[in-house]
């Protein structure tokens, strides 16, 4: 009997043991699974509030400075946009003054709104926040697209312009038509009127029923309605410009839209080219498991995972690699990025220069992080894009003159 109670003790303990160890597994199980379900959803679904990921310690009112902890974003040469207390102050700042000792301090341009506290902040991109800020004519206008009417801001060409010559911007994830504001003047200098599109879910266009980015695939609808309306105003010669994934949203545009006759070249400011790709790199920066990232990819590609993600259709990730679709390209393409950009890689864009360099011009930058560029060096961004408009978009008088 001291053996049968023996292998009763054991059995016991090992029955407890592959219950303690099949909780762990189940536990496991569901913290990966909703891991992977938050990765999913958090690509696909707008954002409204930016993580404030930079701390001012101080500021001084009398020399127009502030001073910040120091991380790339904070040391980085140019001049920036800076939002801090949750969003609701915003200043513009300029160049560096001093650094050491773990701080930088910088130009204080001017308060746009808000008072002056220390405490939680991030650098953005964004310099100018009303199209009224940079002193040329604009026209707000609505743009019918099939989920409703998405606004715009016009900027006209100069009087003594080609009139067909237009400029279609394409905002980013999580931006909105005010990151474009930057890029304005260069395209009107060199004779372009100037269309800031938004797109659905972006916080100003109607909303789709799921409420989801698309990564483009659904989003080209909507640049192809301001195609549309920019013909219908006299566009002849029209450039799409993306930022971010709106680079993205331009390069299923060119190859999805029917109303492409009047489109001559494109232009991309830290494009996402292969989303993969990016999506890979991006798990990599969060230290996530490949497993992880890989799940998380199926998922927003899957037919059945709607209820989970949240989106009304799978996005075929696959069909966004614009290396592997480099054939199918054919227009001038002007694409600037950096190296350390941080959120999207430049791997993408260095590897289609390559896959066609035959149409594509690739000017790189080296520390400009993501859609800064213009933040940090406007003078080499601005003579690449004038260089590049005046070489590959001739005004109307000239291509008659010089006919290809």
């Amino acid at each position: 009997m001291a053996g049968t109670g023996t292998g009763s003790a054991i059995g016991k303990t090992v029955g407890t043991a592959a219950f303690v160890a099949g909780g762990l597994v189940l536990a496991t199980a569901g913290l990966a699974a909703w891991a992977t379900t938050r990765v999913a959803r958090t690509v696909i679904t707008p954002v409204r509030r930016r993580p404030q990921n930079q701390t001012i310690r101080s500021f001084d009112e009398t020399l127009g400075t502030v001073t910040l902890r120091e991380t790339p974003d904070a040391a980085m040469p140019g001049r920036f946009g800076m939002w801090w207390g949750g969003d609701t102050c915003f200043a513009k700042v300029g160049g560096l003054i001093e650094r050491g000792d773990g701080s930088v301090t910088r130009e204080l341009e001017r308060i746009q709104f808000g008072q002056l506290r220390a405490g939680r902040a991030r650098i953005s991109g964004y310099y100018y926040l009303e199209p009224e800020e940079l002193g040329l004519p604009v026209t707000s206008v609505e743009i019918p697209t099939d989920l409703g009417q998405a606004p715009a801001w016009v900027f006209p060409a100069p009087e003594d312009a080609d009139p067909g010559r237009w400029v279609i911007q394409v905002h980013g994830w999580g931006a909105s038509r005010q990151e474009g504001l930057r890029a304005v003047r260069v395209y009107h200098d060199a004779g372009f009127s100037c269309l800031l599109a938004s797109y659905r879910n972006d916080g100003d266009a109607p909303e789709s029923a799921d409420r989801r980015y698309g990564l483009g695939g659904t989003e080209w609808r909507d640049i192809e309605a301001a195609i549309d309306y920019a013909v219908e105003h006299g566009a002849r010669s029209i450039v799409l410009m993306g930022w971010s994934m709106g680079g993205a949203v331009v390069l299923q545009t060119i190859t999805r839209s029917r109303s492409l006759e009047h489109v001559t070249g494109i232009v991309l400011e830290s494009p996402v080219i292969d989303w993969i790709d990016t999506l890979e790199y991006q798990g990599n920066l969060l230290r996530l498991p490949d497993v992880m990232t890989r799940a998380a990819l199926r998922l927003i590609e899957a037919e059945w995972s709607g209820p989970i993600t949240g989106q009304g259709a799978p996005i075929d990730l696959r069909s966004m690699d614009f290396v592997a679709r480099a054939s199918e390209l054919s227009l001038p393409m002007l694409i600037l990025h950096s190296d350390d950009d941080g959120f999207v890689p430049s791997t993408g864009s260095r590897a289609l220069a390559e896959a066609r360099s035959d149409i594509v011009t690739l000017v790189p930058f080296d520390t400009a992080l993501h859609t800064k560029l213009w933040n940090y060096d406007e003078a080499k961004w601005t003579a690449a894009i004038a260089g590049w408009l005046a070489e590959n978009v001739p005004t109307r008088r000239a291509a008659e003159a010089h006919p290809r």
